[in-house]
């Protein structure tokens, strides 16, 4: 591969799980996984079999090992078994064979057998390393351990422990090496150095071993699969070739021989355990896989220290989050037991000082910005941000009027509540002052040709020192976890204090509504007594002693017992509307086609209304309903349906339903006045009467109607146009 064609823009797209080539001291070997034929083969396998590639492709795999090796292979591929590697006598050498399945092809690596440390690996050492390595106390004593032991066990002449920040530079942060090389304990190298795509193999393969840096690549002939019409992935092969710019940076570092192995922590690449040697070096597959067993060890140890530490810190906060929820049931307004007590919101987390927003009035604790600089960071960065959690350890530089107060708050996390108010909690850390010691200059990694920059391995790896600013301590996944803690527990007092307070506010509700109905209901009755006499003694003098009345007088008679007739009318549908629900729910199954027949008869529809049609539907789906109230609305409905249309040119009125999947709905449909449609919102209302004085009515029956139906949780609503007609639907659920 050209290391020109890698330029700055793609070196990240750089192809090397598909590089088509294997490192020189193994032959790559691809066979149909059914037929087992060979279909491609490294060119050094005449180097190494004395078989040349023409001779190998087409051939079948028994070529090269025995008939008791292959029909093991094709057995477990048949039953989809792991391959397990085993050894043969090729060329009068021992070869060991890895097998792996890649995109359909069987893929085998021959590697050297015999190869390796010139003293046995003493495997009744390892129980006692892992244990060690189990049974530290930090992770930094972990990391000392694990590269002493690894220096040890395969005698590099430098192992490091190599961690990976949130933006992929790494760091140096354990190392044992020969006494006469230069230590690079606490170096930072940048992210390129090791891109994204070589961090995805590792995380595949695990263990990667360059025997030689000075190794001539070997190609994969043809290099495109004959299974697949593809470059082949071999990105799992121990044999893989390496890119050549990462081979030039391990030659500008005088590297002749590395071996390198992940460290995982929650499925993502923590770190590099990184071996490097400054003369060709081996170490064979069982070796390697022993290696690959320390640092899965090591990485579940890893995890185990982790969550150790996060569950200490859980634990230290939960415990300051408890005595908050306390202060907040016990205070009635949060903010204040937040702010204005012992603990505070800012003792949940390691922080200098924090910030209170709600409904535009900000209070600040500890040490913090200027209150207008933080209202200006709230209104011009947060809310545009609109995130229910951010945080950055740089603020300046996400947000350039925060340069201005960088030393008081270069770290900030922001917590948005769940609640109306659109409030905020903010949390603020200073900026600590950090140097960064790079290997070699970072911001050097390439060159100009035509107008073009090629990436270029650094050449030069002298400690490049950098002061950075602006920045705060790291905001760390159990602050993370503690501030969303302190999220729901605020959340939960809200809700419950909202809830308790509807609760008290429903019980208030229900004791004035009793005593409303209690009052209704004595006044309408009280009401009556007066009334009587005021009608009777107005009778009187109409029936006996109109001929002693002059015109006028007589004339005051008859507004009397006229007002004294719709003033009994308003007190019975006084009566009849604070009756509503004060009796318990009763509810039976009805005959709708019956209750309306004797609304027909009981109001003498027919002999009052004689010019009005009258449809009513012949069968009605039963409704489980109390009779008495459904009655009132029955009423209400189809006597404003006859009053109404009454003044037509032909009057009529329907009473039908409409029947739907989940409910039956029921109408009452007339061609009268019609209402205004922006009068619908009124026509409910208690004495809210929408038509003229020559239409008599209290403006109380569709109220009657409205509560009626309210109680059985249904629903009554109207379509009407003026002058062309109303229609009245319900509904009422059955239980």
């Amino acid at each position: 591969m050209d290391t020109h064609k890698t330029t700055i823009t793609n070196c990240e797209k750089e192809p090397i799980h598909i590089i088509g080539r294997s490192q020189a001291h193994g032959v790559i070997l691809v066979c149909n996984p059914i037929s087992l034929e060979i279909t491609q083969c490294t060119e050094n396998a005449e180097q190494l079999f004395s078989l040349s590639v023409d001779h190998l492709l087409g051939q079948h795999l028994a070529i090269l090992i025995s008939s008791e090796k292959v029909n093991q292979i094709k057995e477990k591929l048949d039953q989809g078994k792991n391959l397990i590697p085993d050894e043969e006598v090729i060329n009068n050498s021992k070869f060991l064979i890895i097998p792996h399945v890649s995109q359909g092809n069987l893929v085998l690596d021959f590697e050297p057998a015999g190869a390796g440390l010139n003293s046995s690996l003493n495997l009744n050492l390892l129980p006692a390393i892992l244990s060690e390595i189990e049974n530290t106390q930090s992770i930094p004593e972990m990391c000392k351990l694990a590269v002493s032991q690894i220096k040890h066990l395969f005698e590099y002449d430098r192992v490091m422990m190599y961690k990976f920040d949130d933006n992929w530079n790494g760091e140096v942060i354990a190392e044992v090496k020969e006494d006469h090389l230069e230590s690079w304990l606490g170096l930072h190298y940048p992210a390129r150095d090791i891109p994204k795509q070589a961090r995805d193999i590792f995380l595949k393969q695990g263990v990667r071993i360059i025997g030689d840096v000075n190794f001539i690549p070997s190609k994969l002939i043809p290099e495109i699969s004959p299974i697949t019409n593809q470059p082949l992935d071999i990105s799992r092969s121990e044999l893989r070739s390496v890119s050549p710019i990462h081979i030039e940076y391990l030659q500008n570092m005088g590297v002749g021989a590395s071996l390198t192995a992940a460290i995982i922590l929650e499925g993502e690449l923590w770190g590099l355990l990184a071996c490097h040697h400054y003369s060709p070096k081996f170490i064979n597959y069982h070796q390697r896989q022993t290696c690959k067993f320390i640092t899965q060890v090591f990485s579940n140890s890893l995890t185990v220290k982790t969550t150790k530490t996060f569950l200490l810190q859980m634990e230290a906060s939960d415990a300051i989050r408890k005595k908050l929820v306390l202060q907040m049931e016990s205070i009635s307004n949060i903010q204040d037991s937040l702010l204005n007590f012992s603990p505070k919101f800012t003792d949940i987390i390691e922080c200098s000082g924090g910030a209170y927003y709600q409904e535009g009035k900000l209070k600040l604790v500890g040490i913090t910005p200027q209150k207008e600089e933080v209202m200006d960071l709230l209104q011009n960065f947060i809310f545009k941000k609109d995130e229910e959690v951010f945080f950055t350890k740089s603020l300046g530089a996400q947000y350039s009027k925060a340069k201005s107060y960088t030393k008081l708050a270069s770290g900030l996390l922001s917590l948005r509540l769940k609640d109306a108010k659109k409030s905020y909690i903010l949390w603020f850390r200073p900026e600590i002052s950090e140097t960064v010691f790079w290997g070699g200059n970072p911001e050097k990694i390439g060159y100009v040709k035509e107008g073009i920059e090629y990436l270029s391995p650094r050449k030069s790896f002298e400690k490049w020192t950098q002061q950075n600013a602006g920045i705060s301590k790291q905001w760390e996944n159990y602050d993370l976890q503690a501030v969303a803690a302190l999220q729901e527990s605020i959340t939960y007092i809200i809700v419950k204090k909202q809830r308790d307070e509807i609760l008290h506010l429903n019980d208030q509700l229900v004791d004035a509504n009793q005593e409303l109905q209690t009052f209704s209901y004595s006044i309408s009755h009280d009401l009556r007594a007066p009334l009587r006499g005021i009608d009777g003694y107005a009778r009187i003098l109409r029936d006996h002693h109109m001929e002693d009345l002059d015109d006028y007088s007589k004339k005051a008679i008859y507004t009397i017992v006229n007002s004294a007739e719709d003033m009994d009318r308003l007190i019975e549908d006084i009566l009849a509307y604070s009756s509503v629900g004060r009796t318990n729910l009763k509810r039976e199954i009805l005959s709708l086609e019956k209750m309306i027949e004797d609304v027909l008869l009981k109001h003498n529809m027919a002999k009052h209304f004689p010019d009005t049609r009258i449809i009513v539907a012949s069968e009605f789906p039963k409704i489980e309903a109390d009779k008495r109230m459904i009655s009132q609305l029955l009423n209400n409905l189809i006597g404003n349906a006859f009053k109404y249309s009454s003044k037509s040119e032909k009057p009529l009125v329907e009473i039908g339903y409409i029947k739907k999947e989940k409910e039956n709905i029921y109408y009452v449909r007339d061609n009268g006045i019609g209402i205004d449609a922006n009068l619908n919102h009124k026509i409910f209302d208690v004495f809210s009467r929408l038509a003229g004085d020559e239409y008599e009515g209290s403006g109380i029956g569709l109220a009657i109607a409205k509560k009626v139906v309210d109680i059985h949780k249904g629903e009554l609503w109207l379509e009407s146009e003026l002058d062309k007609g109303t229609t009245f639907f319900f509904s009422i659920p059955s239980l």
